[in-house]
């Protein structure tokens, strides 16, 4: 239902000093310590390393000509191809009508929080833009603490605790996995429980699940199957289909929550109109799935699972604490352990920690702190995306079945990455 005697939205205006998002600020320091002719391990942004498939590809070179501005919520085709989509990998329904289509889930996410009156409630660590949108909108923002020992996941009995204090309030829970930025996911079970006090307290849950194709045994279950009513399903061709330059993300909506997709859609009329058209012809081809595609995922998965286990394994034999990912490509390291030698040399933080990092050693990482942790802990955010992603799928073709990436073929096709973390030990071995 749609809130009730809510009060008029007050928008935050004054976003004078709100910095430029870190993934995007890492990236642009990066290319320019490389245009200075230093090497840089890049390791900041989130981007991923695959090529767009063929077939995605060619689409869109088949359709470079259409020119003519698109629906607000998106091509009528493209919302049956993601309806179809969800229905066929997660078994939930979604009418073509409820799904809106937008440049980019980033930009869907802000508008989401400008038209819902309600607290913005995120775990810490979380991705970089979640918590600055709500700032810029002038929106409350609840953090839920997380802690390594689980994964950095979500506990639903923490959920709960904040939510019973006050049960009529209306909040927007964000939940986000396979996660950025440390790549955890959740069990059946555990999704099963938050869906349950998620709709006990009637909050919106907003399931941000860009990453879910990339979790690494391919099994990856969407919260819409327990809380269908409530959940609002995100997700884009970014991370999945290596596209995150064309900008393109989705909203699928529950019939319950049609009064908000109205809401968004005539924002998103006064805003950016539409999406690219030609992208949006190509997207079909992306949504329709088929076996090249998933042929692709497959690969992109093994590759990320092999590549992630190892940098665990020698990160892990360094006394750098990390968890095991269970999807997406990002690692969140905690150098508690060397906290008195950092200490020694200056280093108080996570950000100092980035800092120094970058600066001695050419690898760029974000410090936890850009991810809502507190400032003096010394986590930081590691993306394993720097190799030559063509190269590397197409060299696993030569692997018989069952074949998996070993450490030497990880050296040959993502040296950057293991160089990057043995660089790293060694760096922290000579403080």
């Amino acid at each position: 239902m749609p809130q009730k005697n809510s009060p008029a939205v007050n928008l935050n205006l004054n976003v004078r000093g709100l910095p430029l998002s870190a993934t995007l600020r890492i990236n642009e320091i990066s290319n320019q310590m490389i245009r200075e002719g230093k090497h840089v391990f890049k390791l900041g942004l989130g981007q991923s390393p695959f090529p767009v498939p063929a077939p995605v590809e060619e689409e869109l070179k088949a359709n470079a000509f259409q020119k003519d501005y698109l629906p607000v919520l998106g091509l009528s085709e493209l919302r049956k191809a993601i309806s179809a989509y969800f229905a066929r990998t997660q078994a939930v329904t979604y009418g073509f009508d409820n799904i809106m289509v937008g440049p980019g889930s980033k930009e869907l996410m802000f508008i989401l929080q400008l038209v819902y009156y309600g607290d913005l409630v995120i775990p810490t660590p979380s991705w970089v833009s979640y918590a600055p949108q709500a700032h810029i909108i002038g929106r409350p923002i609840r953090w839920l603490p997380t802690k390594a020992s689980h994964g950095w996941r979500l506990s639903p009995q923490e959920i709960e605790n904040v939510f019973k204090m006050d049960p009529e309030r209306p909040r927007l829970l964000i939940l986000n996995y396979p996660n950025n930025p440390h790549g955890s996911s959740y069990s059946t079970n555990e999704l099963r429980e938050i869906a349950r006090i998620a709709k006990k307290y009637r909050v919106v849950l907003l399931s941000d699940e860009i990453y879910g194709e990339l979790k690494h045994n391919g099994e990856h279950i969407s919260i819409a199957r327990f809380y269908p009513e409530g959940t609002i399903i995100s997700s884009g061709l970014s991370k999945w289909c290596g596209a995150g330059g064309w900008r393109l993300g989705v909203f699928a909506f529950p019939e319950s929550l049609t009064w908000l997709k109205n809401a968004m859609a005539a924002v998103a009329s006064e805003t950016f109109t539409s999406t690219s058209a030609p992208i949006q012809y190509a997207a079909v081809r992306a949504f329709e799935g088929g076996r090249e595609i998933e042929d692709y995922l497959f690969r992109s998965r093994m590759i990320l699972k092999a590549l992630g286990k190892q940098m665990v394994k020698e990160m892990t034999e360094a006394n750098i604490a990390v968890n095991m990912p269970d999807g997406a490509f990002y690692l969140f390291p905690d150098f508690s352990h060397f906290r008195d030698k950092l200490l020694q040399n200056d280093i108080e933080n996570s950000e100092q920690l980035c800092e120094r990092l970058l600066s001695e050693t050419g690898i760029a990482i974000l410090p936890g702190s850009a991810f809502g942790r507190p400032p003096n802990e010394l986590t930081a955010r590691l993306s394993y995306v720097d190799f030559d992603g063509a190269k590397i799928l197409t060299a696993t073709h030569r692997f018989s079945d069952g074949q998996e990436p070993d450490v030497h073929f990880l050296e040959v096709y993502a040296p950057n990455c293991i160089r990057a973390i043995r660089i790293m030990v060694e760096w922290l071995k000579k403080l």
